[in-house]
């Protein structure tokens, strides 16, 4: 039996496949001799998901996180056209040509799309901007219940079309051969960022709040658990195969802490999405966390990233091996030699052993690394063979 496959608006019989969309994908059939209309094989799955669910891969997946941004000099060039950060971030077509600038060059394993996590903020009538040289700026913080009473929850349809659209074309330019990933940041880091009015080195505004007011604060998490849980998938819906879950200040808070004010929207937030996406790995990233290891595996992630502060095998082992991980090379290694780095990516992948390891930084990249590293970092790492 001969078989033909074909392309076509008009014909009448159509198999559809999972992830088929009569809006944006033409109906695709295979036409045999014998009149039999049989399902094309679907396309394999990037090497990071098969990473992440234990599956037998040939080497470890890498990205960067940061892998887009300021160390690159075509997005500098972009910056002096474009300098507000916001503009370059919730524009679809910058998004997608920022977010696809180190696929072009580097190849990775994982294209994350160019964003913030306090992108949600001003559809949650929390006005925000991001200022060069100063960083988040929240204009009006919250303190008390009142605030929090004018914070809305977040449709991302009405509020970031930008980024749907955004990642789906990202899904198309990939066209599988990476896993397009998205994120979001966890309730008590956006009440951080809320609170203090921006960024903070001591964090008294939202431990204040914490420990004098914990009602208010707990009413302040529980909305952004809610539209946190809205953006994942979202993001799912339009093309993201896999999210990161950014915690970075929940690190601030002592191990009793955190099990009261992060720990439960965090695990609200999985437990939610596992419902509607079953199949969507979550990652899990806070800075500093070697205190909390143990702690982050509760939320139910499917992968927890570790900073360069633990040991590779030492976390491993703290874990166990039923969780992926992620990382841990330490980003300043990037400004060594290249032996040194070279060095480096074999000791961290010799300890978080075979499979179920996505290679990355404990941070992201940092402003100022050479672009030249970056380059030899992926083709180290691309190379290895367990």
């Amino acid at each position: 039996m001969s078989c033909t496959s074909v392309s076509s608006f008009t014909a009448s019989l159509f198999v559809p496949s999972k992830s088929s969309s009569f809006s944006n994908h033409k109906r695709r059939f295979i036409q045999c001799s014998l009149g039999a209309v049989v399902e094309p094989k679907a396309l394999a799955e990037p090497l990071l998901l098969n990473a992440v669910r234990g599956q037998d891969v040939e080497r470890p997946p890498v990205w960067l996180m940061r892998q887009a941004g300021r160390y690159m000099k075509s997005y500098q060039i972009i910056c002096e056209k474009y300098p507000s950060f916001r503009e370059r971030s919730e524009n679809v077509d910058l998004v997608v040509e920022i977010s696809l600038q180190p696929w072009n060059v580097f190849k990775p394993d994982g294209v994350i799309l160019f964003s913030d996590i306090l992108t949600p903020l001003s559809g949650m009538n929390i006005p925000f901007d991001i200022i060069k040289g100063k960083g988040p700026v929240i204009f009006d913080p919250i303190a008390t219940a009142a605030d929090v009473d004018q914070v809305r929850e977040f449709s991302p349809e009405g509020s970031v079309p930008y980024v749907g659209e955004a990642l789906t074309i990202l899904k198309k330019e990939v066209d599988n051969k990476a896993a397009v990933l998205g994120f979001v940041g966890a309730p008590f880091t956006l009440a951080s960022y809320v609170v203090e009015g921006g960024s903070s080195k001591n964090f008294t505004k939202i431990k204040k709040l914490a420990f004098s007011q914990p009602k208010v604060l707990h009413s302040l998490l529980q909305k952004f658990a809610t539209s946190m849980t809205k953006y994942i998938r979202y993001q799912a819906d339009n093309g993201a195969q896999s999210v990161q879950i950014f915690d970075s200040w929940a690190t601030e808070l002592s191990p009793v802490d955190f099990e009261e004010f992060s720990l439960p929207y965090l695990k609200q937030i999985v437990d939610a999405v596992k419902q509607t996406h079953p199949d969507l790995p979550l990652i899990l990233y806070a800075s500093g966390s070697g205190g909390l290891l143990e702690r982050l595996a509760l939320t139910g992630v499917d992968v927890v990233s570790l900073d360069w502060t633990v040991d590779m095998a030492e976390g491993r082992k703290r874990l166990g091996h039923d969780i992926a991980v992620q990382g841990n090379v330490d980003p300043g290694v990037l400004f060594g030699s290249k032996d040194f780095i070279t060095n480096r990516i074999h000791d961290t992948v010799t300890k978080a052993g075979k499979g179920k390891h996505i290679l990355n930084l404990g941070h992201g990249i940092k402003v100022g690394t050479p672009e030249e590293n970056v380059a030899h970092f992926f083709e180290v790492a691309k190379a290895i063979r367990y």
